[in-house]
């Protein structure tokens, strides 16, 4: 088989770059030659971006390079202060940026239909409107910088697919005007219920215009159907490079818990997740109101905001908005001296939390699958996770996890206290959990993705 020649778009960029580090970057690319990330001070000038979608496509491309199935793979992603071009891996990282004015009106249009799809009424920009809209043209102004940069790379190394990630993307392919192979990856959730009417005509003409619809979990593939996609719609469960998560040496959780004020006797629950409302952190709060039978329970909220809340990103406010509240529900439940706010994490720092927590939650209200849990498996941490998570369709209540009504914090909290007052059950759901993980691997998931590319290419690449 030939190597898959491809070309990858996501809006979250892989890596952010720190915004006072603008000189050190013209320089290194002064020369016309083109950057490579290794060249630049991890953690000084950029960070890589936290989320699922860096978590699983960057494995996937360096695996498949590695495995000799793909070469010289292109990701394009919106990047306000990155440099037009980098390469990181045998991959090659293009930068869109957006004006100031470009980018608010892209950054309301798309969190109007986030919002919308979540269920969520948005006040400012109104949904029914929102096609009519200034900020949906910036919007199609985004899908359209992209596209055209893909059209041109494309001249230039003849690309056997496309693969758009995320809603962001949605509208790419109806840009492309080739008839190449196109596929789409869904990553939040899907329910054709709560996709306004006045949505339909033009989603459904964007949905049909790929070859190929990916979603997260089974529950969304009946949806995306009724909805009126009519090619071929696939899931594909999140993985991630599960060799990636080591145990920490003593001194790493010594260190974590010095840093976050955790004594030796406290018990602590831990929540990993964006600073957003659709995260739940506010029921986890709530829950831990209600267990005041267990007075060294501490509650680690771990986290900033995504690339769409950082400056480094779109901007937008939301995360600090939502810390704000969940700052100001802490003082209202009177549990000041039992939460902590950990903000980013290092991934050493992350993996000291997964192994100093005693039990991991996920409380979000609708989330799309929820890779937390499989990461936290990996450390055998129980785990307590919420039943709109996609996620949720391969926990058996009571085996490899506990599942709770997110609209109800005195369920996650009857739930907390089952399984911190029996020891048997914590160790049974750690066991069973890890177990589980083993299907949700980078080897597993790509298997899955190569497999998808060689159906919809053809054998002969």
């Amino acid at each position: 088989m030939e190597k898959l020649s491809l070309c990858l778009s996501s809006q979250t960029p892989l890596v952010r770059f720190n915004i006072e580090h603008q000189d050190t970057l013209a320089k290194h690319g002064a020369s016309g030659q083109l950057i490579n990330l290794e060249q630049l001070v991890e953690g000084e000038i950029y960070q890589f971006t936290a989320g699922g979608v860096t978590r699983m496509v960057f494995p996937l491309l360096k695996r498949m390079i590695e495995e000799g199935s793909l070469a010289n793979p292109n990701w394009i992603s919106l990047n306000p202060f990155g440099p037009e071009k980098i390469m990181v891996g045998g991959i090659t990282l293009h930068h869109v940026r957006l004006d100031k004015e470009r980018m608010k009106g892209y950054g309301q249009a798309k969190e109007a239909i986030w919002k919308a799809v979540h269920g969520i009424p948005e006040e400012n920009l109104p949904v029914d409107s929102l096609f009519w809209q200034d900020e949906y043209a910036d919007y199609t102004y985004y899908n359209r910088l992209f596209s055209e940069l893909v059209l041109k790379l494309d001249q230039e190394n003849n690309f056997d697919l496309f693969y758009m990630h995320d809603f962001q993307q949605l509208p790419m392919a109806h840009m492309l005007n080739n008839f190449k192979p196109k596929i789409f990856r869904w990553h939040i959730p899907f329910n054709e219920s709560l996709i306004p009417e006045t949505w339909r005509p033009s989603l459904s003409s964007y949905f049909n215009a790929y070859d190929i619809v990916v979603v997260s979990c089974k529950r969304y593939l009946d949806s995306l159907k009724n909805f009126g996609y009519k090619g071929d719609a696939r899931y594909i469960y999140p993985y991630i490079d599960q060799t990636a998560y080591k145990k920490p040496p003593e001194s790493e959780i010594s260190k974590f818990n010095e840093k976050f004020g955790l004594k030796d006797e406290d018990r602590v629950l831990l929540v990993v997740a964006r600073l957003d409302p659709m995260k739940g952190q506010d029921r986890a709060v709530k829950a831990l109101a209600n267990l005041r039978n267990f007075p060294n329970l501490k509650l680690v909220l771990a986290g900033n905001g995504s690339f769409s809340s950082s400056k480094q990103g779109i901007g937008l406010s939301k995360a600090e908005l939502w810390l704000s509240r969940l700052r100001e529900l802490v003082v209202e439940m009177k549990v000041e001296n039992r939460v902590v706010f950990t903000g980013h994490l290092t991934h050493a720092e992350l993996q000291a939390a997964y192994e100093r927590a005693e039990l991991t939650i996920l409380p979000s209200v609708l989330e799309g699958f929820g890779l937390v849990v499989i990461e936290s498996w990996l450390y055998k941490k129980p785990t307590i996770v919420s039943s709109a998570a996609g996620v949720a369709e391969i926990i058996n209540h009571g085996e490899n996890g506990l599942l709770f009504n997110p609209g109800d914090p005195k369920d996650l909290a009857d739930k907390i206290a089952t399984a911190l007052s029996n020891e048997n059950l914590l160790l049974s759901l750690g066991d069973n959990g890890y177990n589980t993980s083993h299907q949700y691997s980078l080897e597993q998931g790509t298997k899955s993705e190569v497999e998808l590319m060689i159906d919809l290419v053809g054998a002969g690449v």
